[in-house]
């Protein structure tokens, strides 16, 4: 009798301390969709053509579109065209922001992507793998007034891939190409509040420098950076969720310590998969605000890697974990065909960022996606990353399959149970299939809201209420998971409580006053878990 009250009280708090996640989940989702703006911004870019005349055309100078010290420009090619004007003489500048703005340290990183007007002309078409060759240079200064500071200057190819929808006749002749866009840059920081960007074209006919590549029109830039507005919420939100997961943390492992056996497997990765979680909340962005480092958008890329690496690796030892058969697994060596394909997979993409992030420390114009060899290196670099996830997902619904069959074969030897020693039973059962359950939801939220934002926009309204979906999105899938660790390490915590000998049951010989867990089939110091010895019995009948 005892039993079952015990067990009705800790069913009770389970679906209270359910409740209270379902609520902050909620929250999550509404502090996203109505609190915080769009994630990111994009705003478009002309550039102004410029004259530069100077003999060797030295870099002294910086061509700055619009100001006091505007530059002299041209409005169109013929312009040029009956001015003298060579193609080697003319710098594209871009002055970012637009007039009567600033950047701030509060938009956290800025990626450009070009787009060129290149027009048909019989005599200058555009042949088979044109690439086009620029020379650009970065500046800034923090207000109006100052002297332009170089940032970086660099030489770099982009790939035309462009189509001409008309005949190419002289009639059509000052028709546009359709040409797609081409990575520019990306910074992962915004330390200053004004840029310059100057492109030129150099033509060197010897060479075969920027020859066959048509007649280039214009060149726009669209610049993307996180909204500083969402950037507060996000911080916000990191600020709060770090000590939450820090506390529990710090709750589960005592309650471990407190156990007379060493802590098991499943024990040591669900603490591993909390200190990932805590390692993405550790705000750390906050010092991106006051500090030039290039380097978060990378540091962000291997905390998110480490973490769900760490959670993949978990599910698997889950499962395993909760087999219900004879075999020893409380060791990792004993899941390395499973955990091998998250490793490798892990490690491709770590050398992918590493070869595009990673050398966009030192020149931010660069992208592996320019050149065929950096092309084909990312593609098998990703093919692999993707073939070793098929092969982790094909293991791991073979290993969830075969517990959901187990479970369903020991389920039989229950009502030859006492009481309290099948409700004990049944409530294993149960949490084992209730985070089955909630891991499968979170995935599918994650999935199914981030269709969602694909298929609509990413703005909905209800009457005056305006819902920003993709913010929501963010926001929600990552207090989500912080809240699926949370319940972990608050389900699969130690529990202290003693049955008396009332709860015995001769036929499992299981000795009064033991300590029960919510934990795996393997053995330790004190013996065999309750779950591996009704699987031993099984086995042997």
């Amino acid at each position: 009798m005892a039993g079952a009250i015990i067990e009705n009280m800790s069913t009770k708090k389970l679906c209270i301390v359910g409740g209270i996640l379902l609520i902050f989940q909620i929250i999550a989702f509404l502090v996203g969709g109505l609190i915080a703006p769009e994630p990111t911004m994009a705003t478009p870019y002309q550039a102004v053509k410029c004259i530069d005349t100077r003999k060797n055309h030295h870099r002294t100078k910086w061509f700055e579109p619009w100001g006091h010290n505007h530059c002299e420009n041209i409005k169109d090619l013929d312009e040029a065209i009956h001015r003298q004007i060579e193609a080697n003489d003319i710098v594209f500048a871009v002055h970012v922001p637009h007039p009567s703005y600033e950047m701030s340290s509060w938009f956290q990183f800025m990626l450009y992507i070009m787009q060129f007007e290149i027009i048909f002309k019989r005599d200058n078409q555009i042949k088979d793998n044109a690439e086009v060759t620029l020379d650009v240079s970065l500046a800034y200064r923090d207000d109006r007034s100052s002297e332009w500071k170089e940032m970086t200057h660099e030489t770099e190819t982009r790939k035309l891939k462009c189509t001409f929808g008309s005949p190419k006749t002289i009639e059509n002749e000052g028709r546009q190409y359709e040409c797609d866009a081409v990575p520019f840059m990306e910074i992962g920081t915004v330390a200053h509040k004004f840029y310059l960007i100057n492109i030129r074209l150099p033509v060197n006919e010897k060479k075969g420098i920027n020859v066959g590549i048509g007649v280039i029109k214009d060149i726009g830039l669209v610049g993307i950076h996180q909204n500083g507005g969402f950037t507060k919420i996000w911080f916000a939100m990191k600020t709060f969720l770090t000590p939450s997961i820090i506390i529990i943390m710090v709750w589960y492992w005592r309650r471990i310590t407190m156990m007379t056996r060493a802590p098991v497997l499943l024990e040591k990765v669900i603490f591993a998969l909390g200190i990932s979680m805590t390692f993405i909340n550790i705000p750390v962005e906050w010092f991106s605000i006051g500090y030039d480092w290039t380097w978060m958008l990378l540091f962000g890329d291997i905390r998110q890697g480490i973490f769900y690496a760490m959670l993949l690796s978990f599910w698997i030892i889950f499962c395993g974990e909760h087999m219900m058969d004879q075999n020893e697994r409380n060791s990792f060596s004993g899941y390395w065909k499973q955990v091998g394909p998250i490793a490798v997979g892990s490690f491709c993409l770590f050398v992918f960022d590493m070869c595009e992030r990673g050398v966009q420390l030192k020149n931010p114009f660069y992208s592996i996606w320019t050149t065929e060899v950096g092309t084909e290196l990312a593609m098998a670099f990703i093919i692999v990353a993707g073939i070793c996830l098929c092969l982790y997902f094909l293991f791991l619904c073979f290993m969830v399959f075969q517990v959901f069959r187990n479970i369903s074969g020991k389920q039989c030897s229950l009502p030859a149970m006492s009481k309290t020693r099948r409700l004990h039973y049944e409530g294993l059962i149960f949490r084992f299939k209730f985070l089955m359950l909630t891991t499968l939801g979170c995935a599918a939220m994650t999935v199914s809201f981030f269709i969602v934002n694909q298929l609509f926009e990413g703005q909905w309204k209800w009457g005056q209420w305006k819902f920003q979906a993709y913010s929501a999105f963010f926001t929600g899938v990552y207090g989500m998971w912080n809240l699926y660790v949370f319940a972990l390490m608050f389900l699969y915590a130690p529990s202290h409580k003693k049955y008396g000998e009332d709860q015995s049951d001769g036929d499992l010989g299981v000795s009064s006053g033991e300590d029960f867990q919510l934990t795996t089939t393997i053995t330790h110091v004190d013996g065999p878990t309750e779950v591996y010895k009704l699987a031993r019995k099984e086995a042997q009948e």
